[in-house]
Parts: structure tokens; sequence; C-alpha cells
């Protein structure tokens, strides 16, 4: 999990880094790796010995957290410093909500300082392991040591330049990502393959995407599928992905092009305490499956909530009960809410009834193409990446930090 608040003073103070790819795995997420990826992972890392690349990862490494942590680490521990002593100063018993972001504010400085002094030390270390294996004439086990030791920071890096460069007021949270088949081709084995992309995706990052809800069809595929990813900047990240994604492929090269569709909505899963977020009970339409659906089993316990000024609506099926998945809807509808409530124009025209948020949602973001050509074309950021393959095996990071580029 990362240890860097989202308005940290650094990302003021600290000029912007050049984009880099997201976190690779640290130490003690390569243990929880497949044994072929753990293989693969050493088996470059002898290339790069040998090759003398080792050494100059491990050297860039160590020269980024040089130029970055004492200063960083300086302006954070007087940060810290600055609030204990607004602590000192302030009657904590006179205002509770005010005590409390206080604390929190504190906490948060407290969880940087930390990982900062963590960052300084790996670093000494893998310079100093680098130095003795210099002198030892180039022993493998201690470059593979300095080595796991620059994973470390460089994921400690990484995540602070996330930070700096993620600045949404959700963008920290964790997401909910949902996949809906289109109407066109074979749209519901379309789904079941973005369905692994995403989950492919956290799995190389060494988390997890919890796939709470799954509506099989009748032809292998899958209607639609609602996965949880429950770590920190994961909306952030998947934020780009909403819209709609379209496969195309051509039979034997000919111009008959052959076209699925899915749409995908993402939004935040607040990872700690939710926005408390008011919505007036009668501004709410609440639909339960009919008794007949529930007898023939086409559905569960099933709910969907509409919110009424906006028509925004949001569904929750993966519960034993309808009563959780009431809660879990509505928890869906606000996350919905906050997201509209950032774009103040977008949220006059629903309001208004002159555009629908399923309309905003229907704007194609990537198209991924099959035949004649393997490509993938980014609609929202231009960008096209040549291996189809490695995209739907969820290598996303081109594509994720094109998008938060664009942001900036």
């Amino acid at each position: 999990m990362s240890t860097w608040p989202q308005n940290s003073h650094l990302s003021e103070m600290v000029a912007p880094p050049l984009p880099l790819p997201l976190p690779l795995p640290c130490s003690a997420q390569i243990g929880k790796l497949p044994k072929e990826r753990v293989i693969s992972h050493y088996t470059l890392l002898s290339w790069m010995t040998r090759t003398g690349s080792t050494n100059n990862w491990i050297e860039d490494t160590v020269l980024r957290a040089e130029m970055l942590a004492p200063l960083a680490l300086k302006l954070e521990e007087a940060r810290r410093n600055k609030q204990e002593q607004q602590i000192r100063d302030y009657n904590l018993w006179d205002d509770t909500a005010k005590s409390s972001e206080i604390l929190a504010k504190l906490a948060d400085s407290a969880k940087v300082v930390d990982a900062l002094k963590d960052l300084t030390y790996k670093a000494e270390e893998a310079k100093l392991i680098t130095q003795l294996a210099e002198i030892d004439a180039i022993h493998y086990g201690l470059f593979r040591q300095a080595y796991v030791a620059s994973l470390d920071v460089s994921k400690l890096l990484d995540q602070y330049e996330m930070s700096k460069l993620l600045k949404g007021p959700y963008d920290m949270e964790g997401a909910c990502l949902v996949i809906k088949a289109g109407g066109e081709g074979y749209p519901e084995v379309w789904v079941k393959q973005l369905l692994s992309m995403y989950t492919k995706w956290a799995k190389k990052l060494g988390y997890k995407g919890r796939v709470i809800e799954k509506r099989p069809s009748t032809n292998g595929g899958i209607k639609s599928a609602t996965i949880e990813f429950e770590f920190e900047f994961a909306y952030g990240y998947l934020s780009g992905e909403t819209g709609v994604h379209n496969i195309i492929s051509s039979q034997n090269g000919s111009a008959l092009h052959l076209a699925s569709s899915a749409s995908v909505d993402v939004f935040p899963l607040f990872l700690g305490k939710a926005h408390d977020l008011q919505i007036d009970e009668e501004d709410l339409v609440v639909t339960l499956p009919s008794m007949l659906e529930e007898e023939q089993g086409q559905t569960g316990p099933s709910v969907s909530i509409q919110h009424i000024p906006t028509s925004v609506t949001a569904q929750s099926s993966g519960e034993r009960s309808h009563f959780a998945n009431k809660i879990k809807a509505i928890n869906r509808l606000k996350g919905k809410l906050l997201i509209l409530a950032l774009n103040k124009e977008l949220l006059r025209l629903v309001i208004s009834r002159k555009m629908t948020l399923s309309i905003c949602g229907q704007k194609e973001t990537r198209t991924y193409m099959y035949h004649p050509h393997k490509l993938v074309k980014d609609v929202k950021t231009g960008i096209q990446l040549p291996d189809l393959m490695s995209v739907l095996n969820g290598n996303l990071e081109p594509l994720i930090v094109a998008h938060i580029n664009s942001r900036q």
C-alpha cells in the first residue's frame, strides 16, 4: 500500500519528475509472484549482471533517491513538527471534527517521514552492497541483494511521483470497475477477455482484482462483470478506462469487419471512511427483480437504484440479500455522483436533461484490432501500441501513464 498522502506539500515544492512506468514489484511482493515470473525476474537479473546493466540500474535508482530524499525528508519533518505544535496549541475537545482532521494529517505526515527514512536506508544499502560486490570481483549474490533493495527504492520513488501526478480528489482511492456487453458481434466473449485483462493487470502489480459480480451468458461468455480493486491509487490509474472498448477484426483479410463492443464504467471505491454524501430518499427509485425472474433463476437478490435528479443508476447483485445489495448499490451511486459533481458543466447538462450519463459513457475510449494488424489505439490520448496480445495480457502501463500525463 502506498504511504504518500495525496495532499503532500512535496507536490508543491519539488519539480515534477519525468513520467515513469507503474511501480515494479517490491521485494516482499516477489515472493508472492507466480513461480515462472520469479524465474524470469532473476533470469533477467542474471543477464543484466553479465552485461553490466544491473550496476547502471542500481546507480540510477540510488542517484534518484539521493537527489530527492534529503530535501523531501527535511520538508516533511518540518511539516510534521508544525502539525505537532498545532496539536499542542489546540484544544482537541473544542471541535472533535476538526481534531480528527488534524490528527489524520499528522498520521499521514508521520507515514511519509517513515517511508522517506526507509527509502534513504534502502538506497544506502543498495549502494554499499554494490561497492562490496565490485571489490569482490562481481559477486552475483551481492548484486542480487542490491538489485532487490533497489526495487524497493524504485517502488517508493514511483509511489511518490505518482502521488504528485494523481492530484484528483479521489485518485488515491480504490476502484470499482464495471464491464457490460454491447449489442454487436460477440460482446459477451469480449467482456470475458476484458475481465481477464484487468485482473491480470492488478496481478502484475502484486495486487488482486476481486470479481464480486459476474453474469454468464449462454455462449460461454459474460454479459456483465464487476471488479473491485482495493489498493491505493487504483481509481487514479483506472479512471481513464471509462467508455466504450471496441474490438475489430476482418475475415481472411477482407474488407468485411467484425466488431464487438463493451462499456467500462469506473468509480471510486473508498478504502477508509466513505465521503458522507447526503442523498434524499425521495430522490431514489429502488428496483428489485420480479418474483417471476427470481423463480425462473434469471437473477438473484439484485438491486438497481436510480437517482431521479440526474438519472444516474447503480446496481448490485453480488451480496446474498436485497438489503446488503441495496447498501452496496447506494455506495456505488454515491461514487458516481461524486465524480459527476467534479464536472460542473456535465452536471448542469445532466440535470437539465440535455445529456444523460449513459451517453457520456458511450464515448469510444479504445479500439483493439485483431486483423490485419494487431494494434491497440487509444482514442483519448492518441497513443498506438503494436502489441495487442501484450495489452490483453494485462500490460496496461503505457496506456495508463499516457492518460495520467494527458490530465496534467
